[in-house]
């Protein structure tokens, strides 16, 4: 039995959510997402909260019951308050800025790199070495914060690179004479 799965989900207020088919949708102030429900999974909208039952006792059922109700979960909050991913450039001369569509990090590599926007993503950046995304969709505000990191990961000796604000690194001692 799915621990997540049987908790139903609050609905709060100013957001509507609907289902049409296999289609569950979710509509806020921030904006509007769907999600295609499995064909393992029954969802129900009823009196303020979602619910989310397994079809029958099979293996894929029951995995999906909890995995559905947590995507819906997701779109409720997306959808209400949203979400953020804060990141932190360490290095000498390491800086970011965002010029359009494009963010332009300098990473110590002889050329900047310039990563275009995705369209449902906000990249914002307070000081040269702070960068913050924000979005509705969960798991497209973590990847592309994990593009954004993939550039330069932080190293362990000196710790330069990109890391989220709440990552801590690991530093190693340096090389001995």
């Amino acid at each position: 039995m799915s621990r997540v799965g049987k908790y139903p989900v609050a609905i709060p207020p100013g957001v509507d959510v609907a289902l049409a088919g296999r289609t569950l949708s979710a509509k806020g102030k921030l904006g509007e997402l769907r999600l295609d429900l499995s064909e393992h999974v029954d969802v129900v909208v009823d009196h303020g909260a979602v619910r989310v039952a397994p079809r029958g006792a099979e293996r894929q059922a029951r995995m999906m019951w909890g995995t559905t109700r947590a995507l819906v979960a997701n779109m409720v909050r997306g959808v209400s308050s949203g979400y953020a991913r804060a990141m932190e450039i360490t290095g000498t001369g390491f800086r970011a800025a965002v010029q359009g569509q494009s963010l332009v990090v300098n990473l110590g590599f002889s050329h900047d790199v310039i990563y275009p926007i995705p369209p449902g993503i906000r990249i914002s950046c307070e000081k040269p070495t702070s960068i913050k995304v924000e979005g509705i969709d969960r798991r497209l505000v973590g990847q592309v914060a994990a593009e954004i990191r993939a550039f330069r990961p932080p190293e362990p000796y000196k710790g330069k690179g990109v890391r989220y604000l709440d990552e801590t690194i690991r530093r190693k001692e340096g090389k001995k004479k």
